[in-house]
Protein backbone atom coordinates (compact mmCIF):
# COMPACT_ATOMS: atom_id res chain seq x y z
CA UNK A 1 0.00 0.00 0.00
CA UNK A 2 1.61 3.65 -0.73
CA UNK A 3 1.70 5.71 2.05
CA UNK A 4 -0.40 8.95 2.50
CA UNK A 5 3.10 11.39 2.65
CA UNK A 6 4.03 9.53 -0.88
CA UNK A 7 0.31 10.16 -2.01
CA UNK A 8 0.58 13.81 -1.02
CA UNK A 9 3.92 14.07 -2.62
CA UNK A 10 2.85 12.72 -6.16
CA UNK A 11 0.50 15.04 -6.21
CA UNK A 12 2.32 17.74 -5.42
CA UNK A 13 4.74 17.19 -7.70
CA UNK A 14 2.02 16.42 -10.78
CA UNK A 15 0.42 19.89 -10.28
CA UNK A 16 3.90 21.31 -9.70
CA UNK A 17 4.90 19.81 -13.15
CA UNK A 18 1.89 21.13 -15.08
CA UNK A 19 1.91 24.32 -14.01
CA UNK A 20 5.68 24.44 -15.23
CA UNK A 21 4.73 22.83 -18.43
CA UNK A 22 2.10 25.30 -19.21
CA UNK A 23 0.01 22.09 -19.41
CA UNK A 24 -3.30 21.13 -18.23
CA UNK A 25 -4.51 18.17 -16.30
CA UNK A 26 -7.34 15.94 -17.40
CA UNK A 27 -8.29 14.65 -13.64
CA UNK A 28 -7.10 15.65 -10.06
CA UNK A 29 -3.48 13.57 -9.85
CA UNK A 30 -4.67 11.43 -6.91
CA UNK A 31 -7.39 10.49 -4.37
CA UNK A 32 -9.07 13.76 -3.37
CA UNK A 33 -7.92 15.53 0.31
CA UNK A 34 -10.53 14.60 2.87
CA UNK A 35 -9.67 17.26 4.68
CA UNK A 36 -8.40 20.72 4.97
CA UNK A 37 -5.74 19.32 6.79
CA UNK A 38 -4.16 17.00 4.02
CA UNK A 39 -4.86 19.80 1.83
CA UNK A 40 -2.58 22.07 3.37
CA UNK A 41 0.05 19.53 3.50
CA UNK A 42 0.11 19.05 -0.35
CA UNK A 43 0.01 22.62 -0.76
CA UNK A 44 2.93 22.56 1.53
CA UNK A 45 5.03 19.90 -0.51
CA UNK A 46 4.03 21.74 -3.72
CA UNK A 47 5.20 25.31 -2.01
CA UNK A 48 8.17 23.57 -1.31
CA UNK A 49 8.68 22.38 -5.11
CA UNK A 50 8.53 25.82 -6.54
CA UNK A 51 11.50 27.35 -7.82
CA UNK A 52 10.91 30.96 -6.53
CA UNK A 53 9.88 32.33 -3.26
CA UNK A 54 6.55 33.08 -1.83
CA UNK A 55 5.39 37.07 -2.18
CA UNK A 56 1.96 36.64 -1.12
CA UNK A 57 -0.97 35.13 -0.20
CA UNK A 58 -4.35 34.92 -1.76
CA UNK A 59 -7.57 34.34 0.57
CA UNK A 60 -11.04 32.68 -1.24
CA UNK A 61 -13.85 31.58 0.63
CA UNK A 62 -14.48 28.00 1.35
CA UNK A 63 -18.62 27.53 -0.10
CA UNK A 64 -21.28 27.66 2.89
CA UNK A 65 -22.27 24.14 1.32
CA UNK A 66 -18.65 23.05 2.90
CA UNK A 67 -18.01 24.84 5.77
CA UNK A 68 -19.45 22.88 8.58
CA UNK A 69 -17.76 19.68 7.25
CA UNK A 70 -14.50 21.25 6.81
CA UNK A 71 -14.68 23.69 9.95
CA UNK A 72 -13.45 26.52 7.78
CA UNK A 73 -14.46 29.42 6.31
CA UNK A 74 -11.79 30.90 4.32
CA UNK A 75 -8.97 29.60 2.71
CA UNK A 76 -5.51 30.24 1.52
CA UNK A 77 -2.59 29.66 -0.86
CA UNK A 78 0.75 31.23 -2.15
CA UNK A 79 1.08 34.24 -4.60
CA UNK A 80 4.77 33.79 -5.97
CA UNK A 81 7.25 36.12 -7.06
CA UNK A 82 7.31 36.46 -10.80
CA UNK A 83 3.71 35.89 -10.24
CA UNK A 84 3.25 39.05 -9.77
CA UNK A 85 2.54 42.19 -12.11
CA UNK A 86 2.58 46.13 -10.68
CA UNK A 87 0.13 48.01 -12.70
CA UNK A 88 0.68 51.20 -14.44
CA UNK A 89 -1.43 53.28 -15.42
CA UNK A 90 -2.76 53.01 -19.07
CA UNK A 91 -1.00 49.51 -19.72
CA UNK A 92 -2.44 46.62 -20.55
CA UNK A 93 -1.28 43.35 -18.41
CA UNK A 94 -0.43 40.22 -20.23
CA UNK A 95 -2.45 37.46 -17.90
CA UNK A 96 -0.81 34.28 -18.83
CA UNK A 97 -3.16 30.86 -18.56
CA UNK A 98 -2.82 27.52 -19.04
CA UNK A 99 -4.78 25.87 -22.21
CA UNK A 100 -7.08 23.19 -21.22
CA UNK A 101 -7.25 24.86 -17.60
CA UNK A 102 -8.66 26.52 -15.72
CA UNK A 103 -8.72 30.88 -15.62
CA UNK A 104 -10.68 33.28 -13.81
CA UNK A 105 -10.18 36.87 -13.13
CA UNK A 106 -11.32 38.25 -10.12
CA UNK A 107 -11.10 41.91 -8.85
CA UNK A 108 -9.74 42.42 -5.68
CA UNK A 109 -8.77 44.88 -2.74
CA UNK A 110 -4.43 44.06 -1.76
CA UNK A 111 -3.57 44.79 1.01
CA UNK A 112 0.31 45.44 1.51
CA UNK A 113 1.93 44.59 5.28
CA UNK A 114 4.00 47.33 7.46
CA UNK A 115 5.91 45.09 9.21
CA UNK A 116 6.90 41.60 9.92
CA UNK A 117 3.87 39.59 11.52
CA UNK A 118 4.87 39.05 15.08
CA UNK A 119 5.14 35.29 16.20
CA UNK A 120 2.71 36.34 18.93
CA UNK A 121 -0.59 38.64 18.89
CA UNK A 122 -4.14 38.69 19.40
CA UNK A 123 -4.99 37.56 15.32
CA UNK A 124 -8.02 39.92 15.48
CA UNK A 125 -9.22 42.64 12.92
CA UNK A 126 -7.12 45.26 15.49
CA UNK A 127 -4.05 43.24 14.95
CA UNK A 128 -4.79 43.31 11.13
CA UNK A 129 -5.18 47.46 11.11
CA UNK A 130 -2.30 47.82 12.72
CA UNK A 131 -0.17 44.86 10.39
CA UNK A 132 -2.03 47.08 7.09
CA UNK A 133 0.41 49.54 5.60
CA UNK A 134 -1.66 50.10 2.72
CA UNK A 135 -4.83 49.03 0.76
CA UNK A 136 -4.52 48.56 -3.48
CA UNK A 137 -6.89 48.02 -6.38
CA UNK A 138 -5.90 44.89 -8.01
CA UNK A 139 -6.77 41.88 -10.02
CA UNK A 140 -6.61 38.03 -8.97
CA UNK A 141 -5.57 35.41 -12.06
CA UNK A 142 -7.38 32.24 -10.62
CA UNK A 143 -6.13 29.53 -12.30
CA UNK A 144 -5.00 25.98 -12.08
CA UNK A 145 -3.33 23.22 -14.83
CA UNK A 146 -7.32 21.54 -13.33
CA UNK A 147 -10.23 22.64 -15.16
CA UNK A 148 -12.54 20.96 -13.16
CA UNK A 149 -10.74 22.31 -9.79
CA UNK A 150 -13.70 24.43 -8.70
CA UNK A 151 -15.98 21.92 -9.08
CA UNK A 152 -14.27 19.32 -6.97
CA UNK A 153 -14.10 21.35 -3.57
CA UNK A 154 -12.27 23.41 -1.45
CA UNK A 155 -9.81 20.67 -0.62
CA UNK A 156 -9.04 20.56 -4.33
CA UNK A 157 -8.46 24.36 -4.45
CA UNK A 158 -6.34 24.28 -1.71
CA UNK A 159 -4.23 21.57 -2.61
CA UNK A 160 -3.23 23.25 -5.74
CA UNK A 161 -2.05 26.75 -4.45
CA UNK A 162 -5.61 28.37 -3.68
CA UNK A 163 -6.37 28.25 -7.27
CA UNK A 164 -3.91 31.02 -7.55
CA UNK A 165 -1.70 31.64 -10.81
CA UNK A 166 -0.80 35.55 -10.30
CA UNK A 167 -1.83 38.73 -9.12
CA UNK A 168 -2.03 42.49 -10.46
CA UNK A 169 -1.11 45.08 -7.92
CA UNK A 170 -3.06 48.44 -8.87
CA UNK A 171 -3.24 52.06 -7.55
CA UNK A 172 -3.34 52.42 -3.94
CA UNK A 173 -6.84 53.31 -2.60
CA UNK A 174 -6.70 56.67 -0.79
CA UNK A 175 -8.73 56.94 2.58
CA UNK A 176 -9.94 53.37 2.73
CA UNK A 177 -9.89 53.72 6.66
CA UNK A 178 -12.36 56.22 6.85
CA UNK A 179 -14.14 55.80 3.96
CA UNK A 180 -17.32 53.61 4.29
CA UNK A 181 -17.20 50.15 2.72
CA UNK A 182 -20.10 50.50 0.80
CA UNK A 183 -18.55 53.52 -0.98
CA UNK A 184 -15.47 51.78 -2.22
CA UNK A 185 -17.09 49.68 -5.00
CA UNK A 186 -15.45 47.39 -7.60
CA UNK A 187 -17.00 47.02 -11.51
CA UNK A 188 -15.69 43.96 -13.34
CA UNK A 189 -16.35 43.56 -17.12
CA UNK A 190 -14.99 41.32 -19.73
CA UNK A 191 -14.82 42.22 -23.14
CA UNK A 192 -17.95 44.86 -23.29
CA UNK A 193 -19.75 42.69 -20.85
CA UNK A 194 -20.04 44.12 -17.23
CA UNK A 195 -19.98 40.64 -15.27
CA UNK A 196 -20.06 41.84 -11.54
CA UNK A 197 -19.97 44.59 -8.84
CA UNK A 198 -19.26 44.79 -5.56
CA UNK A 199 -17.96 46.89 -2.41
CA UNK A 200 -15.44 46.54 0.17
CA UNK A 201 -18.21 45.45 2.28
CA UNK A 202 -18.93 42.59 -0.22
CA UNK A 203 -15.73 40.81 1.53
CA UNK A 204 -17.41 39.16 5.12
CA UNK A 205 -15.92 41.16 7.45
CA UNK A 206 -14.33 43.38 4.85
CA UNK A 207 -10.99 42.43 3.73
CA UNK A 208 -9.58 43.29 6.80
CA UNK A 209 -11.35 40.21 8.53
CA UNK A 210 -9.75 38.42 5.34
CA UNK A 211 -6.37 39.78 6.54
CA UNK A 212 -6.92 38.47 10.51
CA UNK A 213 -7.79 35.33 9.09
CA UNK A 214 -4.06 34.84 7.41
CA UNK A 215 -2.34 35.35 10.34
CA UNK A 216 -4.00 33.24 12.40
CA UNK A 217 -3.57 30.47 9.46
CA UNK A 218 0.28 31.60 9.59
CA UNK A 219 0.83 31.41 13.03
CA UNK A 220 -1.23 28.10 13.06
CA UNK A 221 1.38 26.87 10.57
CA UNK A 222 4.58 28.44 11.57
CA UNK A 223 4.79 30.45 8.09
CA UNK A 224 6.63 33.56 8.54
CA UNK A 225 4.81 36.86 7.19
CA UNK A 226 7.60 39.52 6.45
CA UNK A 227 6.97 43.43 5.84
CA UNK A 228 5.83 43.85 2.39
CA UNK A 229 3.44 40.67 2.23
CA UNK A 230 0.82 41.11 -0.44
CA UNK A 231 -2.50 39.59 1.12
CA UNK A 232 -5.21 39.53 -2.08
CA UNK A 233 -8.06 39.36 0.13
CA UNK A 234 -10.99 38.22 -2.08
CA UNK A 235 -13.07 38.07 -4.96
CA UNK A 236 -15.40 41.60 -4.71
CA UNK A 237 -17.76 40.82 -7.88
CA UNK A 238 -17.14 37.12 -8.03
CA UNK A 239 -15.20 34.60 -9.80
CA UNK A 240 -14.92 35.04 -13.99
CA UNK A 241 -13.84 32.38 -16.16
CA UNK A 242 -11.92 33.89 -18.59
CA UNK A 243 -10.38 32.01 -22.07
CA UNK A 244 -7.46 32.75 -24.36
CA UNK A 245 -7.27 35.83 -25.94
CA UNK A 246 -10.32 37.67 -24.27
CA UNK A 247 -9.81 40.84 -22.28
CA UNK A 248 -10.98 42.45 -18.93
CA UNK A 249 -10.98 45.14 -17.06
CA UNK A 250 -11.83 46.39 -13.30
CA UNK A 251 -12.78 49.74 -12.06
CA UNK A 252 -12.35 50.81 -8.75
CA UNK A 253 -13.57 53.67 -6.84
CA UNK A 254 -10.96 55.80 -5.96
CA UNK A 255 -8.83 53.82 -6.92
CA UNK A 256 -8.58 53.78 -11.16
CA UNK A 257 -9.04 50.95 -13.08
CA UNK A 258 -6.73 47.99 -14.12
CA UNK A 259 -7.25 46.63 -17.92
CA UNK A 260 -6.08 43.17 -18.89
CA UNK A 261 -5.88 40.41 -21.64
CA UNK A 262 -5.06 36.86 -21.91
CA UNK A 263 -2.44 34.47 -23.52
CA UNK A 264 -0.87 31.51 -23.89
CA UNK A 265 1.16 30.53 -20.31
CA UNK A 266 4.66 29.22 -21.54
CA UNK A 267 6.73 26.62 -20.15
CA UNK A 268 8.78 27.76 -17.57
Amino acid sequence: MVSIPAISEEIARRFVAARRAATSLPDYPGPIPATMVDAYGIQDIARGLWPTPVRGWKIGMVPPAHRERLGAMRLAGPVFDGNVWDYQAGQTVDLPIIPGGFAAVEGEFVAVLATDMPATGAGDEAEALSLIASIHAGIELAGSPLASINDLGPTVVVSDFGNNAGLIVGPEIAGWREASPESLTVETSIGADVVGTGSFASIPGTPVAAVAFLINHCRERNIALPAGTLVTTGAVTGIHKIGLDQSAGVVFAGGGSIQVRTVAAAAR
